[in-house]
This record gives structure tokens, C-alpha cells and sequence, in this order.
């Protein structure tokens, strides 16, 4: 078995950076369903 290649620190933090900002993008497409929904719900 070949030994991964060690990540630098740099290269973890930029790859949690990017998680993170997926998990907002979801997030506020979360949220926006759910305003939309109210919004329905408001409206009947």
C-alpha cells in the first residue's frame, strides 16, 4: 500500500473553507424553501 500524500495545513484549511461555504449555499437554499412555503401558507 503507497502512503498518501501528507496534506499541508494550508491545503486542509482551504478544503474546510470550501466545505463550508457549500454547507451556506445549502443552507440558504434551505431557508429559501421554507420562506416559500410560509409564503404559500400565508397566502391560501
Amino acid at each position: 500500500m503507497r502512503k498518501a500524500m501528507k496534506k499541508s495545513f494550508l491545503d486542509l484549511v482551504m478544503e474546510n473553507k470550501q466545505e463550508l461555504l457549500k454547507d451556506r449555499d445549502a443552507m440558504d437554499r434551505i431557508e429559501e424553501r421554507l420562506e416559500q412555503k410560509r409564503m404559500i401558507k400565508k397566502a391560501e
